[in-house]
């Protein structure tokens, strides 16, 4: 393979310049100043030791637990709420396929992908401990993940477009402490518990992984 000339790398660094301001735009409008801080004071006052939060991506996990389904909920519940579902997903996705293949998927390019698929980010046997977390992350807002020492948790901060002096309370939806506190690979950006099961944490930008590194 040929090296590519200093003219497309320039061009290149240029891009990838370019997606980093937009990405820092779009992180300034989502993530509003003071969250972070708030998040932190909480559980300082919590744990009584230094914190690290971070903001965490889209909560449209996908699950590989048996007695689960792709989005998180429970096999044989629901079921008439997931017929129409079911439908209404048919039809979408069919108008999808059809956007797509207008605007050149089908060539190679890949740039179109369903609006319906879920990364896999939960997996583990029947009864997960992960589930103690997934569960309840699925319906959050503003999720943040709390890390210190000796405990992890996920604090709910709502809305990060509003001021923070107008924004709603901070909810703790999950936490865990040393011994009872799963395994946490921070470059990983994996928690795993005792039972096998693990939850792969999306982070909200290349803003979030920077502070991660």
């Amino acid at each position: 393979m040929t090296e590519p000339s200093p003219a497309r790398r320039r061009a290149a660094e240029k891009i990838f310049a370019h997606e980093e301001r937009l990405a820092a735009q779009r992180y300034e409008r989502e993530v509003r100043p003071g969250f972070r801080e708030r998040v932190e004071e909480l559980m300082r006052g919590e744990w009584g030791e230094p914190v690290a939060a971070l903001r965490l991506g889209d909560t449209s996990l996908g699950f590989e637990v048996p007695g689960r389904r792709l989005d998180g909920t429970v096999k044989g519940r629901k079921l008439v709420r997931r017929f129409f579902w079911n439908i209404l997903r048919g039809v979408a996705g069919g108008a999808w396929a059809v956007f797509a293949l207008v605007n050149g998927a089908g060539s190679g390019g890949g740039r179109w992908g369903s609006p319906f698929e879920r990364e896999i980010r939960v997996k583990g046997p029947a009864n997960a401990l992960a589930l103690d977390l997934a569960d309840p992350l699925r319906s959050v807002k503003g999720p943040w993940l709390v890390l210190s020492r000796s405990a992890v948790a996920v604090v709910d901060s709502g809305s990060a477009y509003l001021d923070p002096a107008d924004a709603a309370p901070l909810r703790i939806i999950w936490q865990a402490r040393k011994p009872q506190a799963p395994e946490v690979d921070v470059h990983g950006r994996t928690i795993t518990w005792p039972d096998g099961s693990t939850f792969r944490f999306p982070l909200h930008s290349s803003a979030e992984a920077q502070r991660l590194r």
